[in-house]
């Protein structure tokens, strides 16, 4: 059952899109955490569809008209990003501002340690996977008609100043660890050596690959995607190798030799080696950082959760992980030479 009128909607897009026959089904994806994405049949073919929540939302958040003008200007560069088709300002026709875009086909993994890929192949997706973000790394925002896409330098220290700013306008409650990422870290912001656009999400549970292969297909849910440094980028998908496995994305106290995955170095060193780096800084302050960035999209959720309009059924249980998430963030943090 989709909570989007399918007759207000096919009546928009019949006019909209040509050729586009009546909508025959829709299907919520899984996920989806922040913009509920639908997959539409009609005729025979497939779309995507992404919007933003219904009811109040936080200032500048669920980017979704930045999603569209992103995926616009990296498609036609044949970097893996499904085909924007239409974008729809109108809250009237379903409630909220959305995008339409191809359906890419393929095959999306939850749990990182790929079990439904043999061992000896588990590395390639991980390869396929750090090679098309550092691909990402490598574009020139001008070049695509990005430069106001987002400031040009002190990416990290505006992003704690914004998560910051999110966290206190959903904040639920007091948080120790939280206050003390909030007071340390706008004072040790390393300095920027690079920028690019980054996606600011990127794991591989946003990732989809070939049906039988480790080739990319497509990268999703660019909501977070910005003009910023690439290494808070790489970072939070380094962190994956930090944080206790879960059944979803991150591998910490995983046997990784023994299921055939690579080890954080050897994901360093892919990294490295497809954007010409001798090597990285010490990452423990990314972590930090970027766990305190995690706790501040769940507390959104949380707050979405008890304004009664979150996207996923499962948003109740990971606004749970807030209060662990940041006890790791400053467990990080006094990695990076924070004191209690």
């Amino acid at each position: 059952m989709s909570d989007v009128d399918p007759q207000a909607l096919s009546q928009y897009l019949q006019g909209a899109i040509p050729g586009f026959d009546r909508i025959d089904a829709i299907e919520k994806f899984q996920g989806g955490q922040s913009n509920p994405s639908y997959r539409l049949t009609s005729g025979g073919k497939h779309y995507a569809l992404r919007r933003k929540p219904f009811g109040k939302l936080l200032r500048s958040a669920h980017a979704i008209e930045r999603e569209y003008r992103l995926l616009a200007a990296l498609h036609p560069t044949g970097f893996p990003v499904p085909r924007p088709i239409l974008l729809c300002e109108d809250e009237a026709v379903i409630g909220a501002v959305f995008y339409v875009m191809e359906f890419v086909d393929g095959r999306i993994f939850w749990n990182g340690m790929l079990p439904e890929v043999p061992k000896a192949d588990r590395c390639a997706y991980y390869d396929g996977m750090i090679e098309t973000q550092a691909r990402l790394h490598s574009f020139d925002h001008m070049t695509l008609g990005l430069g106001d896409f987002g400031a040009p330098g002190n990416y990290i220290g505006r992003q704690v100043e914004r998560w910051t700013k999110q966290y206190r306008a959903s904040q639920t409650g007091e948080i120790a660890e939280v206050e003390k990422l909030i007071e340390w870290l706008p004072r040790t912001v390393p300095e920027q050596s690079r920028t690019c656009i980054i996606h600011g999400d990127y794991r591989i549970d946003n990732i989809i690959y070939a049906a039988d292969g480790p080739q990319v297909r497509a990268i999703l849910d660019w909501e977070l995607a910005t003009i910023g440094d690439p290494l808070a980028d790489f970072a939070y998908l380094a962190m994956n190798w930090a944080l206790e496995w879960d059944g979803r994305a991150s591998l910490g106290n995983v046997d990784l030799l023994a299921e055939g995955l690579p080890t954080l170095d050897e994901a360093v060193d892919r990294y490295c080696a497809a954007t010409g780096r001798a090597g990285l800084p010490d990452l423990h302050w990314y972590f930090a950082y970027n766990l305190f960035r995690l706790v501040g999209i769940l507390q959104g959720i949380k707050q979405r959760v008890a304004d009664g309009n979150a996207s996923s059924p499962h948003a109740a249980a990971m606004a749970e992980r807030i209060v662990p998430l940041a006890t790791a963030a400053w467990n990080e943090a006094r990695r990076a030479g924070a004191k209690n």
